[in-house]
């Protein structure tokens, strides 16, 4: 896939983040979150007033990925950044998921974070590859914290990256 557009989502993205949104979560084998999660809830989680929202659109306008960018922390540490990641799953595998971090991190460079911390990867994820690639370090890893729903018990890793 050429390189996705991506740009700031706005409330009539939703709908067509919902179907992979859903699919990805109700999966239960990469999001700490309820596999039973509403729609309404889901809304919520992903699209919060806290949150800047990013859309990755193919050639055609169809969203194929979404991400947010919020602090992971207050006060003191509010520099520190959190983001989620999610690609419609029938659209891996072509670059959308990179594109969408890269387009995060240097929005989060331009909004003066220092650094950015994902607090629950699943250890089994296939993104672990991209994050390292990206120059994330695993910081520690909570063993046999997350049912798998394929692999079993697995380990939610903590990662890192500095951006300053």
């Amino acid at each position: 896939m050429p390189n996705p557009l991506i740009r700031q989502a706005t409330a009539e993205d939703w709908p067509r983040i919902w179907p992979f949104w859903h699919r990805i979560v109700a999966a239960a084998e990469t999001y700490t979150w309820d596999p039973d999660t509403s729609e309404e809830d889901a809304r919520a989680l992903w699209m919060g007033p806290a949150k800047r929202v990013f859309v990755a659109e193919d050639d055609t306008g169809a969203v194929v990925g979404s991400a947010y960018l919020t602090p992971n922390y207050g006060g003191p540490a509010a520099r520190i950044a959190n983001a989620g990641f999610m690609v419609d799953p029938d659209r891996g595998g072509r670059g959308v998921g990179r594109a969408l971090a890269e387009h995060v991190l240097a929005a989060a460079r331009a909004d003066g974070y220092r650094g950015m911390v994902f607090n629950a990867v699943v250890e089994t994820n296939p993104a672990v590859a991209l994050w390292t690639s990206l120059g994330f370090t695993i910081l520690g890893t909570v063993p046999r914290a997350y049912e798998h729903p394929r692999h079993g018990l697995v380990g939610l890793h903590i990662m890192y990256k500095e951006l300053a």
